[in-house]
C-alpha cells in the first residue's frame, strides 16, 4: 500500500473511511479502492459513467481533491447514510409542538450522521406569557438543554458524536443568559454557540448608543450596546465561546439574495443556510499542488490548478443526485439550490514550500490570488454544466446577476453565467478539514497555519500494546527530506507564534473570493490584554470578514497544548532530544485509543454492587470490570443479575447495551448521565436518605461512584493533567482538554471545532 506517506493517515483511513463488512472484514483492499468506490459512485448519474468515473480517479489520487469524510465514507457504500456533511434544521415554530417536531428532525438527522445548526430566536423568552396555559415561557436556553441530551444519546452515523451550532440574535431578551451559558462547564457541551450580530447593532457599539432586546415586535427591556458587546468579548475570552456571526453581511453578500434568508450556519460556520438547508464540502489540497517546493520558482500551475477545480465542482454536484437525505425537506432544498462548498486545505504549507511566512503581506497576496483563481475556476465550471445540464432550479437571472459576487466576477465568467445559467447557486467554502487533512499526509487543515510542527502520538493496539509514532507536518517532512539536518528558515511558523492580526488578515484575504463564509479559529495567547483582544473582533468588521471565532486557553475547555519551539539547532539535535523522551514514566495516563471493540483479556479487574429496591424482594447485582492499561482504568463491561424474574429482560439488555458502549471506548461518563435522568411514572423510593427517582437511576449511580472511586471520573473532571509529561516533544499533552475517544488531554480549538491531535476525533462531522 503505497499512497500513504505516515502511518496515521493510513490507521485515520482504516478507522473512519475504508469501507469494511459489518464483521470489520475490509471491502476497500487499498487507499486506490476507496478512491474507485468513490469516482464510480460520483460518475453513476453522468451519461458517460466510465469516462468520467476515470476523471474523477484522477482528482482523487494522490490525495489533490478531499471530498469531506461524509462522501469518503459513505460513497458507493450502498448504507442509508447522507454524503452531506450537516445541515441547518427548519424554523423552530414557538409551540411546544413545533420545537418538538424540530427536535424529532434533528435526531433522524443526527441519525444518519448530519450535523445540525439551529437558530433558536424564534422561540419567546422566559417568562414570557404563554397564553391558553396561564404558564411563563421557558426560554430557548431550556429547549437548547433538551437538545444537547439528545445530541449525547444519539450516535452520530453509529461511530461518533453529534455536533451541533446553536444561534441567537443579538437582540433576543434572552442573549445574556446565552452570552453565559457556556460559563458553566457542563452544560451545553454538544453545541457550538454563536451570537447573529446586525450591522445596526454595530453601529450602535461603535457609537456608544442604546439597544432594544425585542421579541415580536415588544421592548422587554434596553440596554447600553457596548455594555453586551463586552459581555461578548468577555464570556469569549474566558470560555471561547460564544463566537460571533455578522448576520446582516451574510445574508446581503448572498447569491440567493432573492429566495432565502439565512439566520443559522453549519456546526462549524463556514456555510451560512437557510431552513434545512445542506453542507456540501470538498477541498483542494494545495499543498500537493506546489511544484519544486522550496526553490526559488516554487509554485502552482494555474492550469492544473482549474482543472482540478472544475471536476471538483462536477464530482461535488453529482453528490446532490446519488445522496440520501434524511428528510424530503433537505432533499428538495439541496436540489432546488444545488449550492456546494468547495474550499481548500494544505494552504499554509503550500504558503511555506514557496518560503512565505503565513500572515505576511506576501503571503496575504499569494492566499487571494490562489482564491481568486479557485473562485473564477468554480464558476465557470458551473456554468459549463449548466450548458449541459440544466441551471439550479432556483436560478433567476436579473437577480442573481445583481448579487455582490457577480460584482467581482470576470467579464468572460458574467457572460457564461448570463448565457447558460449557473448549476450551482453557491460554490466555495473553507471547512475545517481536521481529519482528512491527517488522511492525506498531514497537511495543514483549510486556511489555517500549521498547529504544530510534530508531536508524538501513542496508539493502543488491540491486543494491548502501544505504538508510538512522531506525526510531522508535511512541508516539514519535504524540507527534512530534502535538505536533512539544516535548520527550519524563519517562514516556518506555527499557530502559536503567530500574532492574532495574522489570522485576521488571512481570514480576510480568503473571504473576498468566498461565495459563503471561512471556519477559521484565531488562536490567541493566554496572556493577551483584554483590550487587544476585543480589538481582534473590531478588525474582523472592519476587514469584511462574516464572523469570527477566537481561541485563549481557559479554565473550562482547557488549554491550548504546549508547543516548544525547537532551538535555532539542527533538526538531528532537535530529533534526538525528541527521541530521547519516550520512557513511560514521562507519559502521563495510557492512550485508552480503539479504532475497533477491544478483544476481552482473558482477567479483569472489577467490583459487585449490591443495589436493594424497596419495592423489589430481591436484589440488584451489579458487577462492573475495568480495563488498566498502565495509570489508566477505565471500565470495560457491566454484568447486571436478580433473582427477580421480571427484571430479566431489561437487565439482560443493560448488559449488553452498556458493555457494548463500554468496550468501544469514548466519553462513557454519558451512560451515567442518561441513567441517573430516567424517571419512573409509577414514583422513584427514597435510599439510605436520598431519592432516586427510578432503579435504573440506582444503577446509574453505581456505576457514577465506581468510576469516581477508580479515578476515572476524576481524571476526567481534571482534564488527566500531569505536569512531568514530555517536555521536550513540540507538543506535549500535558495542558489540554481530555479527547473522549483516547483520553489523551490533547484537545484543540482548531477552525471553530474541537479536535484531538492524538486520534484525530472531532467534534465536527
Amino acid at each position: 500500500m503505497t499512497a500513504f506517506t505516515v502511518p496515521i493517515a493510513e490507521q485515520i483511513w482504516d478507522m473512519k473511511y475504508r469501507l469494511k463488512e459489518i464483521d470489520g472484514t475490509p471491502v476497500d483492499g487499498t487507499i486506490e479502492d476507496t478512491w474507485r468506490r468513490i469516482a464510480r459512485d460520483l460518475a453513476s448519474c453522468e451519461d458517460d459513467p466510465r469516462r468520467w468515473e476515470e476523471t474523477f480517479y484522477g482528482a482523487l489520487e494522490d490525495f489533490k481533491f478531499l471530498p469531506a469524510g461524509r462522501i469518503i465514507a459513505g460513497a458507493g457504500t450502498r448504507r442509508s447514510v447522507t454524503l452531506f456533511n450537516c445541515f441547518v434544521m427548519g424554523t423552530l415554530h414557538d409551540s411546544m409542538e413545533g420545537i418538538f417536531e424540530g427536535l424529532k428532525e434533528a435526531a433522524l438527522t443526527m441519525q444518519q450522521g448530519g450535523g445540525i445548526g439551529y437558530d433558536f430566536s424564534t422561540i419567546r423568552p422566559r417568562g414570557a406569557e404563554v397564553k391558553g396555559v396561564a404558564a411563563d415561557a421557558s426560554g430557548p436556553l431550556s429547549f437548547m438543554d433538551v437538545w444537547d441530551a439528545m445530541c449525547r444519546t444519539i450516535m452520530s452515523a453509529g461511530s461518533r458524536r453529534g455536533a451541533m451550532m446553536a444561534t441567537l440574535r443579538c437582540d433576543h431578551p434572552d442573549v445574556e443568559e446565552f452570552i453565559s451559558a457556556k460559563s458553566d462547564a457542563a452544560r451545553l457541551r454538544m453545541f457550538n454557540v454563536s451570537v447573529l450580530i446586525t450591522d445596526p447593532f454595530m453601529e450602535a457599539v461603535k457609537a456608544d448608543q442604546s439597544w432594544d432586546l425585542i421579541f415580536d415586535g415588544d421592548i422587554y427591556r434596553t440596554v447600553k450596546a457596548r455594555d453586551l458587546w463586552d459581555k461578548i468579548m468577555r464570556s469569549t475570552y474566558d470560555y471561547a465561546e460564544p463566537g460571533v456571526i455578522f448576520i446582516d453581511r451574510i445574508n446581503e453578500a448572498n447569491n440567493l439574495h432573492y429566495a432565502e434568508t439565512i439566520a443559522a450556519t453549519n456546526p462549524c460556520g463556514e456555510q451560512p443556510l437557510p431552513p434545512y438547508g445542506a453542507c456540501l464540502l470538498g477541498s483542494i489540497n494545495l499543498a500537493k499542488l506546489v511544484e519544486e517546493p522550496f526553490e526559488d520558482d516554487a509554485g502552482i500551475n494555474q492550469k492544473i490548478l482549474e482543472s482540478l477545480v472544475g471536476t471538483a465542482v462536477r464530482m461535488m454536484d453529482n453528490v446532490v443526485d446519488v445522496s440520501k437525505f434524511p428528510l424530503p425537506q433537505q432533499q428538495r432544498e439541496a436540489r432546488a439550490k444545488r449550492r456546494i462548498g468547495l474550499g481548500v486545505t494544505g494552504l499554509a504549507d503550500a504558503l511555506v514550500m514557496m518560503g512565505l511566512r503565513y500572515g505576511s503581506d506576501e503571503a496575504v497576496s499569494q492566499t487571494e490570488m490562489w482564491l481568486k483563481q479557485i473562485a473564477h475556476a468554480a464558476y465557470r465550471a458551473s456554468a459549463d454544466i449548466a450548458r449541459e445540464k440544466g441551471a439550479f432550479p432556483l436560478f433567476d437571472q436579473e437577480k442573481f446577476l445583481r448579487s455582490a459576487t457577480m460584482q467581482t466576477m470576470s467579464e468572460d465568467v458574467c457572460e457564461l453565467v448570463q448565457a447558460h445559467g449557473l448549476r450551482n447557486a453557491l460554490l466555495t467554502s473553507i471547512a475545517p478539514t481536521g481529519t482528512i487533512s491527517l488522511y492525506s499526509g498531514n497537511v495543514s487543515s483549510g486556511i489555517e497555519p500549521v498547529f504544530a510542527f510534530s508531536y508524538k502520538r501513542r496508539v493502543l493496539q488491540k491486543n494491548g500494546s502501544h505504538t508510538e509514532e512522531d506525526v510531522v507536518d508535511y512541508a516539514v517532512q519535504l524540507w527534512r527530506d530534502k535538505f536533512g539536518d539544516r535548520a527550519l528558515p524563519d517562514f516556518f511558523v506555527n499557530a502559536q507564534t503567530l500574532a492574532p492580526v495574522d489570522h485576521v488578515k488571512m481570514q480576510a484575504a480568503a473571504q473576498k473570493w468566498i461565495d459563503s463564509s471561512i471556519s477559521k479559529t484565531i488562536n490567541c495567547p493566554a496572556d493577551i490584554d483584554f483590550d487587544a483582544f476585543e480589538e481582534v473582533y473590531m478588525r474582523a468588521w472592519d476587514l469584511g470578514c462574516k464572523g469570527c471565532t477566537t481561541y485563549r486557553p481557559n479554565d473550562v475547555t482547557g488549554s491550548v497544548l504546549s508547543v516548544v519551539e525547537p532551538s535555532p539547532k539542527s533538526e538531528r539535535d532537535f530529533n534526538k532530544e525528541h527521541e530521547s523522551r519516550t520512557d513511560e514514566s514521562d507519559l502521563s495516563g495510557d492512550v485508552v485509543y480503539m479504532s475497533e471493540p477491544l478483544g476481552r483479556p482473558e482477567t479483569l479487574e472489577g467490583r459487585t454492587y449490591k443495589v436493594k429496591w424497596p419495592d423489589s424482594e430481591h436484589a440488584i447485582y451489579i458487577t462492573i470490570n475495568d480495563l488498566v492499561q498502565g495509570a489508566c482504568r477505565r471500565p470495560f463491561e457491566v454484568f447486571i443479575n436478580s433473582k427477580n424474574m421480571n427484571h430479566f429482560p431489561w437487565t439482560v439488555a443493560l448488559t449488553r447495551m452498556i458493555s457494548a458502549v463500554f468496550r468501544r471506548g469514548g466519553d462513557v461518563s454519558f451512560v451515567v448521565e442518561e441513567l441517573k435522568a430516567i424517571i419512573d411514572p409509577l414514583g422513584g423510593s427514597w435510599v439510605e436518605g436520598k431519592y432516586i427517582p427510578s432503579v435504573l437511576a440506582a444503577i446509574g449511580g453505581v456505576i457514577e461512584r465506581h468510576m469516581i472511586s477508580t479515578g476515572f471520573l476524576k481524571d476526567v473532571a481534571n482534564n488527566m493533567t500531569d505536569e512531568s509529561a514530555s517536555t521536550s516533544s513540540e507538543i506535549t499533552a500535558s495542558t489540554g482538554k481530555v479527547c473522549p475517544v483516547c483520553y489523551q488531554p490533547a484537545m484543540q480549538r482548531i477552525e471553530g471545532c474541537m479536535t484531538c491531535l492524538n486520534c484525530g476525533y472531532s467534534k465536527c462531522g
